[in-house]
């Protein structure tokens, strides 16, 4: 276990009737509100309403960035940036999943940047101040309502790329599990997974020995994303289930459950080229990489730990041999993801063929290899996702 700081300074209103707070938190750092959301569906689903109607009552000005893009891209960070500094914006409030909140961090720094916001990104600018951010979250999925970090896209060259920066984190999350009800089992699903891999990249499957107490947690949270992501699926309207898979989603990414952990995102930089190249939904991606990546790095040194998972989390034998435990735990894994969560389990299945697989697996490992519980390199990573075809 190495040393470690922890500190989350992410003030969260968690249950049906916290919105009501909304105007009293933006005025603490403003009258100017930049409003981002996505394709509209806050619309739909009365929230923009009832938002407006909390956030005038407090006199408050209100201007708009919407259809940010699931895979949001650098682009439409640049125009947020240009209304903040146009429209002299306070606060930002983003509305909706993980792409929406990850534009909203990215756009929170380059309203005071005069560049283009891919430098911030790529790091060759540093982040210097950012705007206060408040959250409001229809997604259980990405954990960006409660961390420090976002993901932004630039499809001029085919990059996904992470920014992480302790400025960026949310002042205030609002999150009321009946903002999800009204999301498609298809989302629910590929959220779950992502919610698992966080877990798995940062904490679970770590390239060090085990922090026994937070191995438990993460078998926890996979229980209880186990548990209730089928209810959320069969009944969107379940409340305890969208509560749990809400909170899981924050805990998995918060930073507690990567304290002390030498942390290796394999299945997400390998995960980030995909939906770079062919816009697919993270969630999915992840859940197709996921088990195969498993496969591949199947041998004695790694068995240990890919069998725990299944005998924690999946039912298995305890008594089986590592080799055949991790065996089954990557099969009860697989049909947890494509016949419980019915999601598609090949590349293929979404038109994808291997003719860019080179590339991006250099791409993955950028210019070296990917430090994990096994260390991948490029020719690892493109046999990885042939696996997936």
């Amino acid at each position: 276990m190495k040393d470690f700081v922890f500190q989350n300074n992410t003030k969260v209103y968690f249950g049906k009737n916290q919105l009501q707070h909304i105007g009293d938190e933006l005025k603490r750092y403003g009258s100017r509100v930049l409003l981002i959301y996505g394709g509209g569906s806050i619309k739909k689903i009365g929230l923009y309403d009832k938002l407006m109607e909390y956030i005038k009552a407090e006199g408050l000005q209100v201007f708009e960035l919407s259809g940010v893009e699931p895979n949001p891209r650098h682009t439409t960070v640049n125009k947020g940036a240009d209304i903040c500094k146009k429209e002299q914006i306070d606060v930002l409030l983003a509305v909706g999943g993980g792409s929406t909140i990850d534009c909203a961090k990215a756009v929170s720094a380059a309203a005071f940047y005069d560049g283009d916001c891919w430098d911030l990104v790529t790091g060759k600018t540093p982040v210097t101040m950012t705007l206060p951010l408040v959250v409001v979250l229809t997604l259980a999925a990405t954990g960006s309502e409660m961390d420090t970090g976002c993901v932004i896209s630039n499809m001029d060259d085919r990059s996904k790329l992470g920014l992480i920066n302790p400025q960026l984190g949310p002042k205030v999350s609002f999150l009321d599990p009946t903002n999800t009800f009204t999301v498609n089992a298809y989302q629910t699903a590929c959220g779950c997974v992502d919610i698992m891999s966080h877990l798995f990249d940062l904490s679970y499957f770590s390239r060090q020995p085990g922090f026994d107490m937070i191995d438990r947690m993460c078998e926890e949270l996979f229980k209880t994303i186990i548990k209730y992501a089928p209810v959320a699926i069969q009944e969107p309207d379940n409340y305890d289930a969208r509560a749990n898979l809400m909170w899981a989603s924050s805990w998995a990414l918060n930073g507690f459950l990567s304290t002390g952990i030498v942390q290796a995102p394999v299945c997400h930089a390998m995960e980030h080229e995909l939906s770079a190249w062919y816009d697919i939904t993270h969630g999915l991606g992840l859940a197709i990489l996921t088990p195969r990546w498993l496969s591949y790095i199947l041998d004695d040194t790694t068995a240990p730990a890919i069998s725990r998972l299944g005998v924690s989390c999946f039912d298995v034998d305890a008594k089986l041999p590592p080799m055949d435990a991790a065996r089954l735990s990557i099969e009860r894994l697989s049909d947890f993801f494509f016949k419980t969560l019915g999601l598609k389990s090949r590349l293929s299945d979404l038109g994808i063929d291997d003719k860019n697989f080179s590339i991006m697996a250099k791409n993955a490992c950028g210019g070296g290899e990917l430090e994990s519980i096994r260390p991948l390199r490029p020719t690892d990573v493109e046999a990885i996702y042939r696996l997936c075809l």
